[in-house]
């Protein structure tokens, strides 16, 4: 999550994460600490918000470790840990993990994996994972199932008609099961456990919700292309997500994948 930078960060954690993030960050977190791993490594870990789930849940000796190539979003997450909590947090790439083989009983990446290139990705999980050891990591749905991006990029269309920004429509351009299961097939693991997770959550301040989604990476294509003023984008925003699903509070719907799967 390199996009993430600088004045970014704080509104990505602070009013997207409950949203988006923490639910399925907490189911994440119970899934791993049921068998009571050793080393657990989460890639893509961001502010560390499932970051914090797991310190939570794992075992007091257990270690964990957080990577992100993002340095501001690495940032945020040290602060939120005390320093004997055995937590070890680095920079690093995903598709290149600094990391001996066979050193982690489980692996966890939470809306990641469609920001690099998974085959790389996938082999060096196999590679870095102990027999036996966990890999769960969890997609976005389509956008028909994700107003964040659906919603999102119609508002920025009023705005941009004829070259509307895309970054929204990133995070779930990675909704095709069949592809990723022959990815992770191709790299060794098996069996794979694939599951389809609804939720719905009450948006209690829809305008710093609406503002976070515009300050995620989206803002620099916003300021490329000039003209338009963020806030004006935030306000209809915020107007469209109180429109289509309701208001004090928003009933949000979003819905995720789940992947589980081991190394044999």
């Amino acid at each position: 999550m390199a996009g993430y930078v600088d004045d970014v960060v704080i509104p990505y954690d602070r009013d997207l994460g409950p949203v988006l993030f923490e639910h399925y960050g907490a189911d994440t977190a119970r899934r791993v600490a049921e068998r009571s791993p050793g080393d657990v490594l989460e890639i893509a870990a961001g502010t560390g918000i499932v970051t914090r789930h797991l310190r939570n849940l794992l075992p007091r000796d257990a270690r964990l470790t957080a990577i992100d190539i993002s340095d501001s979003m690495m940032a945020l997450a040290r602060t939120k840990f005390l320093p004997d909590e055995q937590v070890t947090f680095r920079n690093a790439d995903a598709t290149a993990l600094p990391f001996m083989d066979a050193s982690f009983d489980a692996v966890v990446c939470q809306f990641g994996i469609m920001f690099f290139d998974q085959d790389q990705a996938f082999g060096e999980v196999y590679r870095t994972l102990r027999r036996g050891g966990r890999y769960l990591f969890r997609v976005w749905d389509s956008e028909q199932y994700n107003p964040f991006a659906s919603l999102s990029f119609e508002v920025l269309k009023r705005f941009f008609p004829s070259d509307t920004p895309r970054f929204l429509c990133d995070p779930v351009a990675c909704h095709q099961i069949d592809p990723i299961k022959e990815r992770l097939i191709r790299a060794g693991f098996d069996p794979i456990v694939i599951s389809v997770q609804r939720h719905t959550y009450d948006i209690l301040d829809v305008s710093a919700f609406a503002r976070a989604l515009v300050y995620t990476p989206i803002i620099f294509e916003i300021r490329d292309r000039g003209g338009v003023n963020p806030e004006d984008i935030v306000d209809a925003l915020a107007e469209a997500f109180r429109q289509a699903y309701g208001a004090s509070p928003t009933r949000y719907p979003m819905q995720a994948i789940l992947f589980e799967t081991e190394k044999r």
